[in-house]
């Protein structure tokens, strides 16, 4: 998103019949005191929203309803219904990427947080509940001002496969257990669900399924029908989409552009209506990628005809186009009996809903419970020091080479007076926020950060631009600052124009020149050198890691409007890092293995495929997984966790039990697993509790992390090398202990995926990994009333 044909995009701004508010104040966007329709059911506060919304369906007509199934919906003035644009956007922070939301005025701007891939990073659920809670805050202030809409097409919950994908930026990385927390928590905060239903928000989470591919060769998201097996599906793709709809309570799903396995997403009856709303039980609304069923129509041809790429879509679930195709061909679609009123009307009844559970359909906005937010909301202070704050334990220090007792960081202020800052970072603003970024409230660059701390600062680029090509670059400017500093501070990586949406890496390497440049800094700087990142992906810096000359290094993702100041924190010591990576770092050659077109998450020994992640590879990386060093040292010692557990089975396919059936009735005939259908699985959580002492001279923050890995014969299935179940981060002073109690599912987090998509929880020896500690969990089996 967004792919905006400028013929269809005449077509769908001509079909609306009104604009947002330009006032500060909205007005009612129906049922207004007073209205033409104010005393019908629709405007009754004390039904149900789905009651409410069949009234209001069952009163208009067909071309009346058809406008409404595209994101530019229409408005119905004789109802006294205002037109709505369904499109805006809130990755991190209220954007102006969607059409949805206009800044200006009362709203110039907003928080602009750390692109998510870096927010990921500090491993901190409470942090990502409080950043969406924050964007909430701001985006209602703006719907009531008239500059928003209350539908945020966020978070991007699709798994960060492969390394060179641009849109790997916008999501929490390669882990589905992050990726899953993260989309709970953003979502939670985002929306803020009362438990009668009503919302702050809508959130939605994209895009299903198996979307982690731009442009790569001659390869396009539009055309590319991606291969992917139950089994990947089943553990990797559709993991943080299942936990955003059961958990998140995520109040819509956005279908993507590919195929799987040959069927546009957008239109696969099997995905849509068969898993995201029947089996995980969506309450909301599932909308299109932006004109995606144009592009099954136009440009993958899945179907002969409009009238039947309308049908094949909205019969697959589809409730919302992101385009104006629907509404060009709903009615003809009707009139071929290609499907029928009760099709529109069902889609209706859930996009509707959603705008009655916001409150769009009480009245004037001032009356409701967060009629209150304006410009004053906007901004604040508190959402400023949050935005800090997230950058801040978005930092991971992946070298700190030893420097005397401690490492070359932090610097010290009184000994590193004079630093150098070079690089195309130096004093960069917008790269720091990534892409679907809104307008920030402000920027403090990285030079501007270092300068709270260092007495001068010399500002030397080296490089005209990111892409830092041809003979002209200025490195030797770069390199005698660096000869007559204290420290000198390399802050270079990536930019928008070299990934982005829409665009994915051919390498890992950085771009042009910059690591000529790096060295030859590194080469002539008197003091110590470090290099700060940024970057939404992995990048191929083993020539830093193994320089000694360059004695620190830290990725910093895209910071967000605070970037520079967090930077300058951390290089200080005014914070201790705590981030640890949300993906692999792998060497250049990899790609050599990996085909961006090869979906297989599992590695093929055969074929010399080596497989995706830290969950299947097992080669060689430039900086691991989850790893993240601190100014600290944590060690761990388990206080608590059981050293067997018993599965309980149900009897028969019921999840009754049977006294007819035995244990060994459940069990797979070649290995002794059980299908998790027919386990016992309330409840069902192996108690974790990790004692987590600071032995080093600061206080810090830590990220315990808990790994699985299942018994040996689950290997030949294709279980993963070892995988995340549980994560806490916990604040802990020097000398002091602090105490992580966390659970581990077992259904969920230890049971494994079969070559069939069948989740199964192999019997016997369980190994949890904690840090330096392996802890083994014996797993049996039990009939319930046997």
């Amino acid at each position: 998103m967004p792919r905006r044909r400028a013929l269809l995009l005449l077509l769908l701004l001509s079909m609306s019949s009104s604009s947002p508010t330009p006032a500060s104040a909205r007005s009612a966007f129906a049922c207004a005191a007073g209205g033409s329709s104010s005393s019908l059911p629709f405007c009754r506060r004390s039904l149900p929203a789905r009651s409410r919304a069949r009234d209001l369906v069952s009163r208009l007509t067909r071309a009346e309803k058809v406008r409404l199934l595209v994101n530019n919906a229409a408005g119905v003035p004789r109802l006294g219904v205002g037109g709505y644009e369904w499109w805006s956007e809130a990755l991190h922070g209220v954007s102006d990427t969607g059409p949805g939301v206009r800044f200006g005025g009362e709203f110039p701007g907003a928080t602009a947080f750390p692109q998510v891939i870096g927010t990921a990073a500090s491993l901190n659920a409470s942090l990502w509940d409080l950043i969406g809670r924050a964007v909430s805050d701001e985006a209602r202030a703006m719907y009531n001002g008239g500059r928003a809409g209350l539908t945020f097409w966020s978070p991007n919950v699709n798994i960060f496969r492969d390394p060179r994908w641009g849109r790997g930026q916008e999501t929490p990385g390669e882990d589905p257990t992050i990726s899953s927390r993260y989309a709970v928590s953003y979502v939670h905060g985002l929306q803020q669900q009362q438990p009668h239903g009503d919302l702050k928000l809508a959130a939605c989470c994209k895009h299903f399924t198996a979307y982690d591919l731009d442009s790569w060769g001659p390869t396009d998201r539009y055309h590319f029908n991606a291969i992917v097996t139950r089994q990947d599906l089943e553990d990797t793709f559709n993991v943080p989409f299942r936990a955003c709809v059961t958990h998140g309570r995520a109040a819509a799903v956005m279908c993507s552009y590919n195929q799987v396995n040959g069927v546009p997403t957008c239109a696969d009856e099997t995905f849509l209506r068969g898993t995201v709303r029947s089996r995980w039980g969506l309450d909301g609304y599932i909308v299109s990628d932006c004109d995606s069923v144009d592009v099954f129509f136009n440009d993958q041809h899945y179907t002969s005809t409009p009238e039947d790429a309308v049908a094949a879509t909205m019969r697959a679930g589809l409730d919302l186009d992101c385009g104006p195709f629907l509404a060009v061909y709903g009615e003809s679609a009707v009139a071929k009996r290609k499907i029928a009123d009760a099709d529109i009307d069902a889609a209706l009844l859930n996009t509707v809903a959603v705008q009655m559970r916001l409150g769009m359909f009480d009245g004037e906005p001032a009356t409701g419970p967060y009629g209150h937010l304006g410009p004053r909301h906007v901004c604040t202070p508190a959402n400023q020091e949050l935005a800090l704050d997230a950058a801040r334990q978005s930092v991971v220090l992946l070298k700190n080479e030893p420097r005397g007792k401690h490492g070359v960081l932090p610097l010290r202020p009184a000994a590193h007076r004079v630093v150098a800052v070079v690089g195309p970072h130096g004093d960069a603003t917008v790269a720091m926020v990534g892409n679907y970024a809104g307008k920030p409230c402000r920027y403090t660059t990285p030079a501007q950060g270092v300068a709270r701390y260092a007495t001068r600062v010399v500002l030397q680029a080296g490089c005209a631009d990111v892409a830092c090509a041809g003979s002209q670059q200025p490195i030797a400017a770069a390199v005698d600052a660096a000869r007559n500093a204290d420290a000198t501070v390399v802050v270079a990586g990536l930019d928008q124009k070299v990934e982005a949406e829409g665009l994915d890496r051919s390498g890992l390497m950085l771009p042009g020149r910059q690591a000529e440049l790096i060295s030859a800094v590194a080469m002539a700087s008197k003091g110590p050198v470090v290099l700060v990142l940024m970057s939404g992906g992995p990048i191929d810096i083993a020539f830093a890691k193994n320089d000694p000359r360059i004695g620190a290094i830290l990725w910093v993702g895209y910071p967000g409007q605070a970037g520079g100041q967090a930077i300058a924190d951390v290089i200080f010591g005014h914070h201790n890092p705590g981030g640890k990576l949300p993906v692999t770092w792998y060497p250049q050659e990899y790609l050599q293995k990996v085909p961006m077109t090869n979906m297989a998450m599992r590695a093929n020994p055969a074929t010399g495929y080596p497989g995706r992640t830290y969950r299947f590879y097992t080669g060689p990386t430039i900086y691991p997984f989850g790893h993240g060093l601190s100014y600290t040292k944590f060690m761990h010692s388990l206080a608590h966790a059981p050293a067997s557990l018993t599965v309980q089975l149900a009897g028969g396919h019921s999840g009754k039990a049977s006294s007819s059936s035995s244990p060994a009735s459940f069990l797979n005939a070649t290995a002794a697993t059980v299908r998790v259908a027919h386990a016992r699985c309330e409840g069902m959580r192996v108690p974790v509790h990790v004692d987590v002492r600071n032995v080093g001279e600061r206080d810090g923050a830590h990220a315990v992390l808990v790994f699985h890995t299942a018994p040996p014969l689950a290997g030949e299935g294709g279980a993963p090398a070892r995988q995340l179940v549980a994560f806490e981060k916990v604040h802990v002073a020097a000398g002091g202990v602090a105490r992580v109690e966390m659970g581990v599912d077992v259904c969920d987090g230890m049971s494994v995926a079969d070559r069939d998509g069948v989740r199964r929880i192999h019997v016997g020896e369980h190994r949890l990994v904690i840090g330096e500690l392996t802890h083994s969990v014996s797993i049996g089996v039990e009939q319930v009333g046997a």
